[in-house]
């Protein structure tokens, strides 16, 4: 099932925006991308949306650390899934702006670092197009402000072709960050752009201001 809403298509590069979509349903939806863009079949593509609320779980068991229960988690309405992309434990809710770039990483002439390179790099530009400025931290994936964490990364590579990605705290709600440790970290403050800044912003303009940077990058 397609749950595209909108969709910009180049020579070399889809864009979906998903609007609101349920994380199961994006997770299919990848593995159906990622199967046909192996084959031959669909061209790069990357998926734009926000989630209700839902903590996922990474394929670093020592990183997924909730703080409680999976039954108490069901009575919030938050959803728990076990995936296999890096890194540990993470939050998606409404107004975090999230990517999943299904690319064949040959095309690009990319290694798995360099993409998460890339990925950081788009991350960061936009959030200054938003008035927060963002640093990388060596050894921890993703964007920093100052000692607070604002952007999460956790990808997979498989036979060159990603999927999973980024996801980046807009204007969401980060209590949902308080029952868990964020990718395993003790002791990490989760930040947004409303929180640093004190400014909501649509977010149709976020992944307007997101497709333009992908485009300058992947095509």
């Amino acid at each position: 099932m397609d749950t595209a809403t909108e969709k910009l298509v180049t020579s070399t590069l889809t864009i979906r925006d998903c609007g609101l979509a349920d994380y199961r349903e994006m997770l299919r939806l990848q593995h159906q991308l990622h199967e046909k863009v192996r084959q031959g079949e669909a061209g790069n593509t990357v998926l734009l949306v926000e989630h209700p609320a839902v903590i996922t779980l990474g394929a670093r068991q020592n990183a997924n650390k909730l703080l409680t229960s999976q039954d108490e988690l069901a009575k919030k309405g938050i959803d728990v899934v076990q995936i296999r992309r890096g890194g540990g434990t993470t939050a998606h809710n409404p107004g975090q702006l999230v990517f999943y770039p299904i690319l064949r990483l040959p095309d690009f002439s990319l290694g798995i670092s360099e993409y998460i390179r890339e990925l950081e790099a788009m991350g960061a530009d936009l959030l200054a197009r938003l008035g927060v400025y963002s640093h990388r931290r060596k050894g921890f994936p993703g964007l920093w402000v100052s000692e607070r964490k604002i952007a999460s990364i956790g990808v997979r590579v498989s036979k060159l072709v990603t999927y999973h990605g980024m996801a980046i705290n807009i204007q969401n709600d980060l209590g949902i960050f308080d029952l868990l440790i964020p990718c395993g970290l003790d002791g990490v403050e989760m930040t947004s752009v409303l929180k640093e800044t004190g400014t909501q912003h649509s977010m149709d303009k976020a992944k307007e201001i997101l497709a333009v940077l992908l485009l300058s990058r992947f095509c």
